[in-house]
């Protein structure tokens, strides 16, 4: 968090740290490590997802042509991934199913990044000058400080209410977080 740049370079350099996770993720087997992993990359995508929702789509909507569609798609994709990444949540690391639903994840976090990188964000670069994406980048990265860190498929994803509640909801997360250890990146391989 906290990379720096515009919005394109800083949701850029989010989607590689995603993909470390993935690919993290796959390289063990032990259930600790599996779920500390999984914890931090739930941390990684919940916080990136807020904030694109409360500035990335909104920005879209204003500056291209169908970007009302786009939010909108952008948006239902959100929901998918936070309902996977809710059940990731309930289980157990060392089982089989999740496996399956952290592959499904996978799957489609790996499809939503890379339209973004392919079409999105070359979009974007095309409609907005520098000045706005370099606000869009600082807007960003305050928007991920105070992001929720657990996934809630049942909150707002688009303003006002999005950014009136996500703070709220991300306090209570960051303290059950504190409380409990969770996101952690000490002793993970």
């Amino acid at each position: 968090m906290g990379h720096g740049g515009d919005v394109v370079a800083e949701l850029t350099t989010d989607h590689g740290e995603v993909k470390d996770y993935f690919q993290r993720l796959g390289r063990t087997s032990v259930p600790e490590e599996r779920r500390k992993l999984a914890d931090l990359l739930t941390i990684e995508l919940v916080r990136h997802s807020v904030a694109e929702e409360q500035y990335l789509y909104p920005a879209l909507r204003e500056h291209l042509q169908d970007g009302d569609l786009i939010a909108d798609k952008e948006i239902a994709d959100h929901g998918r991934a936070e309902e996977l990444m809710k059940q990731l949540q309930e289980e157990d690391a060392a089982g089989t199913r999740f496996t399956a639903v952290l592959r499904e994840l996978e799957t489609e976090v790996l499809a939503h990044i890379y339209d973004e990188e392919q079409n999105l964000f070359p979009a974007l670069r095309h409609a907005c000058t520098q000045d706005v994406l370099d606000e869009l980048g600082d807007k960003t990265r305050r928007a991920k400080k105070l992001a929720p860190t657990r996934p809630h498929p049942g909150s707002p994803s688009t303003p006002p209410a999005n950014k009136l509640l996500g703070p709220g909801i991300g306090l209570v997360d960051r303290a059950r977080d504190l409380l409990t250890g969770r996101g952690k990146d000490d002793k993970v391989a």
